[in-house]
């Protein structure tokens, strides 16, 4: 390690402990900590808390602690590809807090921004509201959301330097930010490290305040969710 630049991913990843919160970036297989996710895998961390987009798909991304079963309770908004996913929700295995996909952003947006918790009018009158603080502002109700912190956070991103500057490539960048900020101790794991100030600064999306490790990955696979061919001389 030298600064905030690890060896390597199961280095970084090692003091990672069971029952821990970890927010995770990406969206489906799109700008997913792979190697990381690996990792925590191969270390075998378990009765985790997750909180992602979605989780992954059977044999890839998150899908893989899933099929490991390393998580005891996934905060998602999105869960409709992963069948084992559905078999352990059904078989009370694993707890979920289904979350709409703008608070869930929100929730880890106020996390990293240090609020506590905020209103929103989505879910009201919807099970989503079931137990949670309701408020009228202005004649209209809304329901008390609260924000999250992890305690890791796992990112994937493109470039980094060594102060853990980032930049994210096109949709890859998705939650990453959002997730970056929210936990207490963020890894990033990355495609290529330069040196401090060769990234313009004008570029970086998330500063490396918001980054304690950054650790470089090779030989990504950047698998595609799903497959949609058309064939030739079918309609536009």
């Amino acid at each position: 390690m030298k600064g905030k630049v690890w060896d390597s991913i199961d280095e970084a990843v090692k003091d990672i402990q069971d029952g821990q919160t970890i927010v995770v970036g990406g969206f489906g297989l799109c700008g997913i900590p792979e190697k990381s996710i690996e990792a925590l895998k191969k270390q075998g961390t378990k009765n985790l808390t997750i909180v992602s987009n979605n989780c992954g798909v059977d044999d890839w991304g998150l899908g893989l602690l899933l099929a490991n079963k390393q998580i005891k309770k996934m905060v998602a908004s999105y869960v409709g590809e992963n069948k084992i996913f559905e078999q352990q929700f059904l078989s009370g295995e694993l707890e979920v807090e289904l979350t709409p996909q703008g608070t869930l952003a929100e929730r880890i947006r106020a996390g990293g921004a240090g609020i506590p918790a905020f209103y929103t009018a989505t879910g009201v009158g919807t099970p989503i509201a079931e137990g949670k603080e309701t408020r009228l502002f202005n004649g209209k109700e809304y329901l008390m959301e609260e924000a999250i912190v992890g305690d890791f956070a796992l990112v994937k991103a493109w470039k980094a330097d060594k102060l853990g500057n980032l930049i994210f490539r096109k949709t890859s960048r998705n939650f990453n930010p959002l997730a970056a900020a929210a936990g207490k101790i963020t890894i990033a794991e990355v495609e290529e490290i330069v040196e401090v100030g060769e990234l313009n600064p004008d570029e970086i999306h998330t500063p490396g305040v918001y980054v304690q490790r950054v650790v470089l990955g090779q030989n990504y696979e950047k698998r595609i969710e799903r497959l949609t061919l058309q064939r030739a001389g079918e309609g536009v």
